[in-house]
């Protein structure tokens, strides 16, 4: 057809080129663009054109009609202007980019974008020989794509005329199914295998085709089913004996695997066969049905989800790995790479599988050489791929001085440096190899592999020059070159150098040369070198010594620095206090003028609240004290009626206080975060905890008032009931969760944690912040669950049980996670942009031991010297000294105590109400 049509387009030609003689070139040229136009609109139509089992017959000639349509295009293109101009600037763009990415190619082979559009732009423009080259570089360097083979194979099948022609398309068939695992490429491979059935041998290569092609993606649910049936109506339409045990072969075959639209095959077999089906064959059929219903929900995921559905693949994986069938396993394998192809961890997987379960070794070597022809920049990939290589004894390769290799090698390491020191070193200030370690390695190929210890020597002096000196490592590791390629003389060099310049560990450099000298040296070379490492020594101790004084100088300067700004601050902080003091005399001085002829009757507020204070049912308890404390004040009146909460407080303060008894710790749980209002703990709770075991009693805690306090200990009779009862814990009571925990004394025990989540770094676990606090679990679940497989939602709320905005989100593994943070991340629910992160609390800060209140004298301060909040101003006695008495209630006589008052007790006898006149007449009498 593209010979038809480039005549065509000749002939078309014939008449511009009798023109003018002057414009003779610039027809020539008009010429040759018109008939590449036509050239690549046969082309073309040529692709798309459908090949079946009577392809030869299709390829044998050209329709007429094709031809006229190609003779019309041309003649059209000849005979309007506008049309021709148009065309002349759209090549003429279109040379130009040709042009370009040609020349960007040969700067960089490596881009994988300019291939692909240089051999569009070439198809475009008819030039068939420049796109075979193309494409031939290209896949060199690159695996190609489906898409991208199916187009080379269709432009080559119609290119096709000969024998040779089709050997040749087999190769580039046999090319494409190494790349990847494609249907629709095996598909293509035996229909057109069919075309050549006529000659020598073709039958059985047909049938090697197909058969090969069932062994790779027979087994693929969806579209396997294609290969089948093309394999079916081919052995159906050959006219033999023996067809009908092969087509009744293949029928049984497929019935066995479990594949999509089974049924219909089923019926078909019924259909076709003339005898009845054998149990056996149903049986199978059976079997491969219900395999089917395990596997319909993976599938349907991977068609539901977008590209490159990596987690579902994933997912898919696992359950293959538990099923254990090595042939599905590659198959999903290698469906997973089609489209994740650049995800090293997928390769690196499926190696590994492959390494320590199936050992068969083209199998393997050929997956590793995909392996780092799709992801050549991991080394793991890279090292797994050689360690596979000598596993399976493939032949090492020598370099030689004369070979083209180890040029390349050598031009390798000089552009490695060159990049380095262009785009590392002068960008970014930073030595992009530290170490060396690309020259070290260059020097030991050029000692080990070409005996050039010449290179090797001026690789290591480049080392050494750029600040390694200094290093006792790197001297040794030359040392180690030199000795095993090299000779005693450089190797004493070598250490005779490294014992001058080295700084971190000189001492081991000397016992090297010391070694070496004693038993490969001469008398003069030992002396030398004894007389060398001990002057070398001595400086390194000078040295030393001297740096330590200079250290101990800095750090004595330092602590007077760190005691000067203490006696700083201690010296700001006594002047401040004593303004204070100086202030708060002044104040007390006014406040004494104030006061000073005022009258002596006390302010009718005062005598009020005092009169009104009538002191509850629970100071009864304290005896005669009250009494004596409240003589001066009028007995209270009783009010008419008490109300409902009033007298249950008074019951419940008149129930005995309990001690808790530790000794039943193992069998009692601890209940907090109750509501305070609730009426009866002890018979809201039982119901709840009696589900459970038995329960011995339920002890709510009161206040002295009588007010619950919202906790209680439960206590059950058996062990195991208590701790059935720990699953109780956050289950609502009155609209407020419930804190279920064991009893456990936490001055005994002060590392014991009630919090039962994890505070580590949990990889499957997703932390979500900014949710709408109308969020319920279902709506979070449905949001998450498109992402994988969720085993957990919790939804943090405050102790009243409120929602905080906070979630926990556990998924079945980390790459389904990883999945969810990069989907949900940034996410808006109703209005609400959250934020998702991989589960990682911050530490909890320890809290503060005993050990750290104790005082100066190494006594331990209680806690109630200072309050609940620490020595704050609000604790300071706001009496004047001159009438602050001592606080205990003894006073001390002069040959013994005194007896205390009759009935009074002495830790809480309390001091008259005093007004302000009688702080003056104490002033004044004194």
């Amino acid at each position: 057809m593209a010979t038809a049509a480039a005549a065509s387009a000749s002939e078309a030609e014939a008449e511009p080129k009798a023109g003018p003689e002057a414009e003779g070139e610039e027809d020539e040229a008009k010429a040759a663009r018109a008939r590449r136009k036509v050239l690549s609109r046969a082309v073309a139509a040529a692709t798309y054109k459908t090949m079946g089992p009577e392809w030869d017959q299709q390829e044998e000639g050209v329709s007429e009609s094709d031809g006229d349509e190609e003779y019309a295009m041309a003649s059209s293109a000849d005979s309007s202007p506008g049309e021709y101009e148009w065309g002349y600037d759209e090549e003429e763009k279109n040379q130009l980019e040709i042009e370009r990415l040609e020349e960007q190619l040969s700067i960089n082979v490596y881009d994988y974008n300019c291939h692909v559009d240089l051999i569009r732009l070439l198809r475009l423009e008819g030039e068939l020989t420049k796109v075979r080259m193309a494409r031939q570089k290209m896949s060199e360097i690159f695996p190609l794509t489906e898409e991208l083979w199916l187009e080379w194979l269709h432009d080559e099948i119609s290119m096709a005329m000969d024998g040779l022609d089709r050997e040749h398309v087999y190769d580039l068939f046999e090319r494409a199914v190494k790349d990847y695992i494609c249907p629709n490429i095996w598909l293509e491979y035996g229909q057109y295998s069919v075309g050549g059935i006529g000659q020598k041998g073709g039958l059985e290569k047909v049938r090697s085709v197909f058969e090969r092609a069932l062994s790779s993606v027979g087994l693929h649910m969806t579209k396997g089913l294609a290969i089948w049936e093309a394999y079916r109506e081919f052995e159906s339409a050959i006219v033999e004996a023996a067809r009908l045990e092969k087509v009744h072969s293949l029928f049984r075959r497929q019935l066995a695997i479990p594949l999509y639209d089974m049924e219909a095959t089923f019926a078909e077999y019924e259909e076709w066969s003339e005898d009845p089906i054998p149990e056996s064959v149903i049986q199978s059929y059976n079997k491969a049905l219900q395999q089917l219903e395990k596997y319909k929900p993976y599938e349907e995921s991977l068609l539901q989800a977008e590209a490159p559905r990596l987690a579902e693949y994933q997912a898919y994986i696992d359950f293959e790995m538990k099923i254990g069938d090595p042939a599905r396993i590659q198959l999903i394998f290698e469906r997973a790479l089609v489209e994740n192809c650049l995800v090293p961890d997928l390769w690196i997987r499926y190696s590994q599988y492959l390494d320590r379960q199936l050992k068969v070794k083209d199998l393997v070597l050929s997956v590793h050489s995909r392996a780092v022809r799709n992801c050549p920049w991991t080394v793991a990939l890279w090292s797994r791929y050689l360690l596979a290589m000598e596993r399976h004894g493939v032949e090492h390769r020598v370099i030689s001085d004369s070979s083209k290799e180890l040029e390349e090698l050598r031009s390798a390491f000089a552009r490695a440096l060159e990049y380095l020191k262009q785009e590392v070193e002068e960008r970014f200030n930073e030595s992009g190899d530290p170490s060396c370690l690309i020259m070290q390695n260059w020097a030991r190929i050029e000692a080990r592999l070409c005996n050039n210890m010449q290179k090797a020597r001026e690789l290591w002096d480049s080392i050494m020059t750029r600040g390694n000196a200094k290093f006792a490592n790197m001297w040794l590791e030359y040392y180690n070159l030199e000795r095993a390629h090299g000779d005693a003389q450089h190797c004493r060099k070598a250490l005779h150098r490294a014992v001058q310049c080295t700084s971190d560990y000189p001492e081991h450099v000397c016992e090297v040369l010391l070694t070496m000298e004693r038993t490969e040296g001469t008398l003069e070379d030992w002396d030398l070198a004894v007389q060398k490492t001990e002057t070398r020594l001595a400086r390194v101790n000078e040295q030393r010594i001297k740096a330590a004084e200079k250290e101990a100088a800095l750090a004595q300067q330092e602590e007077e620095k760190v005691e000067q700004r203490k006696r700083a601050r201690a010296e700001k902080k006594a002047l401040k206090k004593k303004k204070k003091t100086r202030g708060a005399d002044k104040r007390r001085a006014d406040d004494d003028e104030k006061e000073w002829g005022d009258d002596e009757e006390e302010q009718p507020s005062k005598r009020r609240r005092v009169e009104n204070s009538i002191p509850p049912a629970g100071d009864a308890e304290l005896g005669s004290e009250a009494d004596l404390s409240r003589s001066s004040a009028p007995a209270a009146v009783e009010p008419p009626s008490e109300p409902k909460e009033v007298r249950v407080g008074a019951r419940r303060r008149d129930v005995p206080k309990v001690p808790h008894d530790s000794s039943k710790d193992g069998v009692t749980v601890f209940v907090s975060n109750l509501p305070y209002g609730l009426g009866e703990p002890a018979a809201t709770l039982r119901p709840l905890f009696e589900a459970c075991g038995d329960v011995v009693e339920v002890r709510p805690i009161f206040s002295n008032r009588g007010d619950f306090r919202g906790y209680c200990y439960v206590e059950f009779r058996e062990e195991a009931a208590a701790l059935q009862a720990l699953q109780l814990d956050r289950q609502s009571v009155e609209g407020r969760p419930m804190f279920v925990s064991p009893c456990v004394d936490k001055s005994k025990n002060p590392d014991f944690k009630v919090f039962r989540y994890s505070t580590a770094l949990e990889k499957h676990k997703l932390f979500v912040s900014g949710l709408p606090f109308s969020c319920t679990k279902e709506e979070l679940e449905e949001i998450c669950k498109a992402h994988g497989t969720v085993k957990d939602i919790r939804l943090v709320t405050n102790r009243a049980g409120k929602p905080k905005g906070l979630a926990y989100v556990e998924y079945e593994n980390e790459s389904q996670a990883s999945q969810a943070v990069l989907k949900m991340d940034g996410m808006t629910i109703r209005e609400n942009v959250i934020k998702v992160a991989i589960s990682n609390p911050p530490q909890r800060k320890v809290p503060e031991k005993p050990e750290a209140r104790k005082g100066p004298g190494s006594t331990l301060l209680p806690r109630q010297v200072y309050g609940a909040r620490g020595k704050g101003r609000t604790q300071l006695s706001l009496l004047p000294r001159a009438l602050q008495r001592p606080s205990t209630a003894t006073t001390q006589a002069e040959n013994g105590p005194a007896t205390p008052l009759a009935g009074a007790t002495p830790a809480t006898t309390e001091a008259p109400q005093m007004s302000n006149a009688d702080f003056a007449k104490l002033l004044l009498r004194k």
